[in-house]
């Protein structure tokens, strides 16, 4: 499937939800515009059966599903591609698990270096943040927003931010040089649908 220009990146909050609420906070998500949807979760149940549904779920809305730092997830269930942090293995391993046309994402915090050298290595795009205080990462070392300044100048990626990004300061970040903000809790903490719509506004300006 193919990797979209910009627009809202979804990732799941399952933290005490049940299966069918994260499917259904998903398919709220993707009606209000979320252009990408990331199945994170750090303590998963039934990880296949709910990253399956997901796949279904996102192809019938033709949206890309990534697996967060899971490549072997992601090949078991078809994926469109994986999230990978610096400790979660190389990115030509991933390439070679999941194929060419695989999209894979990269975390580089606040390293325009590291995202240089993902963009050398064949990802799809490069991840930065966090920007601001967050509740799912709140040990997260801060990135700058200069550093997106610095990314979009050097990078011929696209440039994702993240961490506690809000409708009400996201706006700074894309004229920074951020092409996706991707949100969890600003997403999913409540009425994902109408969060979604309120984000997605940020990219029609």
């Amino acid at each position: 499937m193919r990797f979209p220009k910009r627009g809202l990146y979804a990732i799941t909050q399952t933290d005490n939800k049940s299966g069918d609420t994260i499917i259904n906070d998903v398919i709220s998500a993707i009606k209000g515009g979320a252009v990408i949807v990331q199945y994170r979760d750090k303590n998963p149940l039934d990880a296949v059966f709910l990253a399956s549904e997901l796949v279904k779920i996102c192809h019938q809305h033709q949206v890309p599903l990534i697996i967060n730092d899971d490549v072997e997830l992601a090949a078991k269930v078809g994926a469109d591609g994986v999230h990978i942090g610096k400790e979660d293995g190389a990115i030509a391993q991933a390439r070679r698990r999941l194929g060419a046309d695989a999209i894979i994402g990269v975390s580089c915090y606040n390293f325009v270096e590291q995202a240089l050298d993902a963009q050398n290595q064949g990802a799809t795009y490069v991840a930065f943040g966090r920007f601001f205080p967050s509740t799912s990462k709140p040990l997260a070392a801060p990135a700058h927003i200069e550093t997106l300044r610095q990314a979009k100048l050097l990078l011929t990626l696209p440039i994702v931010a993240i961490g506690g990004i809000l409708p009400e300061n996201g706006a700074p970040l894309l004229a920074a040089g951020a092409d996706f903000l991707a949100v969890i809790g600003g997403l999913f903490e409540s009425q994902p649908e109408q969060s979604a719509r309120a984000y997605k506004a940020l990219f029609e300006d």
